[in-house]
């Protein structure tokens, strides 16, 4: 405790630190909030492969000002040990997050003072933008500040490089190293204010000009032309997707399409949900209110930073809604557009991407369409360095089950703009033929299987959950302790030292006879250790009651 209230003072009396920052950290001193001081200053927050996410605050282990200029110093000091990288420069994006935009303006200021070009979106803008940005400028790197779904303390920073990936070995173990030689702030160069050096034309303002070159590519990926037969509504859940979704889709051909009025403009409050996460029924209530009240066909919802999008629709009777999963998207988009390009590509190279914990259903899809389906480690990433590191494959579609797809490679993320465009192209197909997107999801059932998978995340906070994290996954792969008689293990994936040609990975993979699934790891952005639950099944019936099997005994 002593060496954190000495960090602690050092925060609250240096002129290094603005006022405001001084008086929050003080006034946890003086209210003796032992608790709080050693949550913020127990540890330097962590720049891991992910880059940084954490609450807002004051503290080293906070997301402010002072942790986003050490950051940057780190990456500067990997940009300049390229001969080509201070010239190519950065590209720098923000969601709606408070304070996303000054930790955006504190990155290119950083990276200015390094003499580094940057490029700095003037405005919000949706992730997948920033990852083409990078490859349409050709920069050398990139970087979002955004904490995706992540509750409103939250915030965070993402870092892409040349491909327009996120980074992944050996350029995430190098930043990282170089940012962890950063240990003061005092450390950080400062020699460019923001305005000077965006006179000089250090740091360049990026307008509506790449709007439309990145719209035009969205657009290309259209694999059927639409009928303007679908009601659409749609909840950007006061993120960046604001603006773009409903322009991408006019530009499809929809014209009725309803925005939810109270969530249509960016607001890091998220005033209207306690979590602005596409992924939990909260995050539709509004949407759902305004579908029944406009009688919409499918509603829409994409997180903050617009990479990830959620889907409810119709039941099969026309009167209820149904929101779908993010593997049931990911299933019902990966058949449709293998569908509709069947006999126009080349199967020898025409490739699907997933991740280990989506959904096996995928890879009986793609085979019965003689595509070849490739599974990575959990983290889109992965599927845009798959893409980076084969070129002379054709990528029709990658998906994850958080509720991340892409098709196209002009960009190299998870894309919820060009996801939109195609969920809503496929609607409208189905419905053309007197069908619908929940009809055809029970012919691929019928045809292939009841697939089922569900996500448990137990959280852990604090330095004491990292270390019940460790336990537990150390507790696993010493062996299942006591399973019932119906849950036969046959098959572990330990992913720790690297397996299948996979990159080393805190994963475990347990598969047990019957078509029965879990894989574990710890969250990489949350005090999280999460279960992928994966059943099949002749019926719902018989995978309901297996997943529940599985979740019985994993569960606390």
């Amino acid at each position: 405790m002593e060496e954190i209230l000495k960090l602690a003072s050092q925060w609250a009396s240096s002129p290094v630190f603005d006022k405001d920052t001084r008086r929050e950290i003080q006034a946890l001193i003086d209210a003796m909030d032992f608790t709080e001081l050693t949550e913020r200053f127990y540890r330097t927050l962590d720049f891991g492969t992910g880059g940084l996410r954490g609450v807002m605050g004051g503290g080293t282990n906070r997301m402010n000002v002072y942790t986003v200029k050490m950051a940057t110093q780190g990456l500067a000091n990997y940009i300049l040990s390229f001969a080509d990288g201070a010239e190519r420069g950065v590209v720098i994006g923000y969601d709606s997050r408070n304070n996303s935009s000054k930790f955006a303006e504190e990155t290119s200021t950083v990276l200015a003072s390094n003499g580094i070009k940057a490029y700095l979106f003037d405005a919000v803008r949706p992730v997948p933008e920033l990852s083409f940005a990078v490859r349409f400028k050709n920069a050398k790197a990139g970087v979002c500040i955004t904490a995706s779904h992540n509750p409103p303390e939250y915030n965070g920073y993402k870092v892409y490089f040349e491909d327009g990936g996120q980074i992944t070995p050996p350029h995430d173990k190098n930043i990282i190293t170089e940012v962890r030689k950063i240990t003061a702030v005092t450390e950080v160069k400062s020699g460019a204010g923001f305005d000077s050096a965006v006179k000089s034309g250090l740091i360049e303002l990026i307008g509506t000009e790449i709007d439309n070159f990145y719209i035009k590519e969205v657009l290309k990926q259209s694999v059927r032309a639409v009928a303007d037969n679908i009601k659409i509504v749609y909840t950007p859940l006061h993120g960046a997707g604001y603006s773009i979704i409903p322009q991408v889709l006019k530009r499809r051909g929809f014209t009725n399409v309803h925005v939810v009025k109270e969530q249509s403009k960016p607001d890091g409050d998220f005033p209207t949900v306690s979590s602005p996460n596409p992924e939990e029924p909260e995050g539709f209530k509004m949407a759902l209110a305004l579908m029944e009240q406009v009688g919409a066909d499918i509603a829409l919802a994409t997180d903050p930073d617009c990479d990830r999008i959620g889907v409810a629709v119709r039941d099969i009777d026309g009167r209820g809604t149904v929101l779908l999963n993010g593997n049931q998207v990911g299933v019902l988009l990966t058949d449709y557009i293998l569908a509709a390009l069947a006999g126009s590509i080349d199967t020898k190279k025409a490739a699907v991407i997933k991740t280990i914990v989506t959904s096996t259903l995928i890879e009986k899809i793609a085979d019965s369409y003689g595509v070849m389906c490739v599974s990575v480690l959990t983290g889109f990433k992965y599927i845009g360095e798959w893409i980076h590191k084969n070129p002379h494959s054709d990528f029709i579609f990658g998906c994850e089950e958080s509720y991340g797809y892409l098709r196209g490679t002009y960009a190299r993320d998870k894309d919820a703009v060009v996801s939109a465009s195609l969920i809503c192209e496929m609607a409208s197909y189905y419905k053309s033929k007197g069908s619908s997107i929940l009809k055809r999801l029970h012919e691929i059932y019928e045809k292939h299987g009841v697939y089922l998978e569900a996500l448990s995340a137990v959280t852990m906070k604090g330095k004491e959950g990292m270390e019940q994290m460790e336990t537990l996954m150390q507790t696993y792969r010493s062996g299942l302790k006591n399973p019932p008689p119906n849950l036969e293990l046959f098959c572990v994936k330990d992913y720790l030292p690297g397996l299948d040609g996979l990159p080393k990975s805190n994963v475990l993979a347990l598969q047990f006879k019957g078509d029965l699934s879990v894989t574990i790891r710890p969250s990489g952005t949350e005090p999280k250790i999460k279960y992928y639950f994966s059943t099949a099944g002749a019926t719902v019936k018989e995978a309901q009651d297996r997943l529940e099997l599985l979740k019985k005994y994993f569960l606390p």
